[in-house]
């Protein structure tokens, strides 16, 4: 699509994020619009993903444009200007959730098939796949990441810390992981002399080969990489878990990345359901199995699909009975029996970790009360970062925010860099035999031998994005005056390669006076926390999956949520993507909004995204007024954060609309005030007049509308009417919206 650099592209997601857009996307249009700025809003939330892949099956008053596709070409182009809000990453149940909502919504989509038997099922299933996972974050970051705390919101979050669990030298938690037969041990890396494909091949021990997928391009320059999960191994370390959780008298908890790893996770996971409950499933596995209930999906599926079988009272019988012989099971949600192995995607390691720790190491058990914890990450090429911060806290106690320094991330991530670029080149190997992976010469570049069930995955990593990553690292260290450190393993084969590039790129940057290190991941992150703990800054140059990682652990010790970071992603051919923070879609308030007509989402993170985008834009086009909605609005976002405006978490107090409120007070009282530009400010003269007089009956409004239950007309796909109604209850504030025209 054609994009004007007058315009901002504006995403419209899923859950807390997309109904706080009801509220806030009104007040920024008709700001923006005073400055000669218009926003967009795109559809890419997963229904609209779902509805934009079946055109054919739909009446054409039902069918969306790819919004998806047409951001996916816009975001190369170097007047692009797109703020991205948290999506769904979404897992085969929420993917089935949803189409099943469609359905009941008079969408006339096909079913998804869960054994595909033929050709067009198996078709089927790939057009609805292409919309599991994180598929939106490789279409859009056509850029490296730079993700840093502003000054205003680390300054708000030492001068008001908020709360940390104590930690105790006793503490029995820590994190296992496994020692070999996983993919740190079995990589292997090579770097593209020329372009060309690769052909990707099971070879049995008859010598025949079976493509295991279309030939994948390549281009000069660029890492790619293969490696497997031997599944024996991870069977023998799962079942060992098990026992020394029981043994230990802690609870037993999985984390993984099942939403953006949405190939290798959820098998992993599988095995872990199995492994804990290893008598039921060597009883029943083929009854199960035959009723389509699969342990990759979790329990709440399988328990929720015992009730038509014949021997399903049995079968829940089993499960109780070794849930209780078994070790405690960590809870997603005590109250309603929610285990951490409920579903693939409920607990995800970026998330739960950081919150765990937080939380003086604990998790909850059953009954709701917190315990220490064995937390499982099978693959250990980042596991052990986690037990550095475990035991870094065992000895010194928990973080105090008000002193802390701070650990922003570079990272890389363009071009779908590395493990989460990985999804169409992940397998469960079907039988044994040996992976080849050769050249459109013929010359083999890899061998991995492989055994029925194990999971083979291969990486690419581009030359360029590489090369972009290390002159960002480089610039934000000048800037800064930061020390910056790699978090590179030379012992894993494709952190060798990385750090090969890393050092002949650096030549190419002055580097006097910067203080740059290549470290391990585990002793970059000690070094980090030594420094952080003495008020003191390092900045974290990370590949893809550290990047998420760390973008949740620092900012959660930080600043109490990942979602209060500015999320920048400087796009190779000039534009820019703007992410409002790491902090998921938030599903538990919507479905508090649906209870009580409260919703606590904070949306500082998109006030924090928008001056940016707006600050971009200024620079790109020579617009001074979008200069002004940048630099007023960040005089806004200070006093929202001095005074106090965020989204309480409980019926009776301010909640996102009215934060809402608060910024518009608060940003058109500061573009009234600024003398930059006289015309401006005359326009939002009134409006910040009227605002300000009418500040209790809109409050009051807003606040008359909580505590009774509210119907979105869907949850995935929401009534565009009903959601509007809901998040824009004060007629008062809305007609002073208005006469902004």
């Amino acid at each position: 699509m054609a994009h004007s650099e007058s315009t901002i592209t504006y995403t419209y997601t899923d859950e807390a994020p997309a109904l706080a857009t009801y509220s806030l996307y009104p007040i920024i249009t008709a700001y923006a619009a005073q400055a000669g700025v218009t926003l967009e809003l795109k559809d890419i939330s997963l229904a609209g993903r779902i509805i934009a892949t079946f055109p054919e099956a739909l009446r054409e008053d039902q069918r969306r444009s790819d919004d998806l596709g047409e951001l996916g070409a816009a975001v190369n182009e170097p007047g692009a200007n797109v703020i991205k809000l948290p999506n769904i990453s979404a897992s085969m149940p929420q993917l089935k959730a949803a189409v099943a909502e469609l359905q009941s919504q008079g969408y006339d989509l096909p079913d998804v098939p869960d054994e595909p038997s033929t050709d067009a099922e198996r078709a089927l299933l790939a057009r609805y796949r292409s919309v599991l996972g994180s598929c939106v974050n490789p279409v859009l970051r056509q850029g490296n990441s730079d993700r840093h705390a502003p000054a205003s919101v680390k300054h708000y979050a030492q001068t008001h810390p908020h709360s940390m669990g104590a930690w105790s030298s006793e503490s029995r938690t820590n994190v296992a992981h496994m020692e070999e037969g996983d993919f740190f041990s079995n990589e292997r890396s090579a770097v593209m002399s020329r372009a060309g494909s690769l052909r990707v091949e099971l070879v049995g021990a008859d010598g025949s080969a079976a493509a295991l997928r279309a030939p994948i391009a390549v281009q000069e320059g660029e890492v790619v990489d293969a490696t497997r999960m031997d599944v024996a191994a991870l069977r023998t370390f799962l079942s060992a878990q098990v026992e020394r959780a029981r043994a230990e008298g802690v609870l037993f908890s999985v984390h993984l990345k099942a939403t953006m790893m949405k190939v290798s996770d959820p098998i992993i996971f599988g095995h872990v359901v199995r492994a804990f409950f290893p008598e039921t499933f060597a009883r029943y596995g083929e009854s199960l199995a035959a009723a389509g209930l699969n342990a990759h999906d979790g329990l709440a599926v399988i328990l929720g699909g015992l009730e038509g079988l014949a021997d399903g009272a049995a079968i829940a019988a089993s499960f109780a009975d070794e849930m209780a012989r078994g070790p405690r099971l960590a809870m997603v949600d005590s109250a309603r029996g929610v285990t951490n192995l409920h579903a693939p995607n409920d607990v995800i390691v970026d998330a739960s970790m950081p919150a765990m720790i937080r939380t003086s190491g604990h998790m909850w058990d059953a009954d709701g009360a917190e315990a220490d914890t064995l937390a499982v990450i099978p693959d250990r090429s980042y596991a052990g970062i986690y037990q550095v911060v475990i035991d870094d806290c065992r000895a010194h106690g928990a973080f105090d925010p008000a002193t802390l320094g701070s650990v922003p991330n570079v990272g890389l991530m363009a071009g779908s860099a590395e493990e989460y670029g990985s999804h169409d080149k992940t397998f469960e190997i079907p039988s044994d035999g040996v992976v080849r992976v050769s050249d459109d010469t013929g010359a083999v570049v890899f061998e991995v031998p492989v055994a029925a069930g194990d999971i083979f995955r291969m990486c690419q990593t581009k030359d360029v994005p590489i090369r972009d990553w290390v002159k960002l690292a480089v610039t934000r260290a000048r800037v800064t005056g930061d020390p910056a450190v790699f978090w590179l393993d030379p012992r894993r084969a494709h952190d060798a390669n990385i750090i090969a590039k890393i050092n002949e790129y650096l030549p190419e940057h002055d580097l006097e006076g910067l203080d740059l290190k290549i470290l391990p991941p585990e002793e970059a992150i000690a070094l980090s926390l030594e420094r952080i703990r003495r008020g003191l800054n390092t900045i974290s140059v990370t590949g893809n999956v550290l990047r998420d990682y760390l973008t949740d652990l620092f900012p959660i010790m930080e600043l109490g949520t990942s979602a209060k970071m500015l999320s920048v992603v400087p796009l190779i051919n000039g534009g820019g993507l703007f992410e409002t923070g790491a902090g998921g879609s938030a599903p538990k308030h919507v479905q508090q909004l649906e209870r009580e007509n409260y919703l606590r989402w904070d949306s500082l993170g998109e006030f924090l995204a928008l001056g940016a985008s707006f600050e971009h834009l200024a620079r790109r086009t020579g617009n001074a007024r979008a200069q002004v909605l940048a630099d007023t609005l960040d005089r806004a976002t200070g006093r929202f954060l001095d005074e106090d405006r965020s989204p309480g978490r409980r019926l009776g107090t301010l909640d996102n609309r009215g934060s809402h409120f608060y910024l518009a007070l608060y940003w058109a009282e500061e573009l009234a005030a600024q003398g930059e530009d006289a015309p401006l400010a005359a326009a939002f003269g009134p409006l910040a007049e009227g605002l300000a007089a009418h500040e209790e009956a809109i409050v009051a409004e807003l606040a008359a509308v909580q505590g009774q239950p509210v119907d979105l007309g869907g949850y995935f796909n929401p009534s565009a009417e009903k959601a509007t109604a809901v998040m824009r209850p004060s007629a008062t504030f809305n007609g002073l919206l208005a006469t902004l025209g």
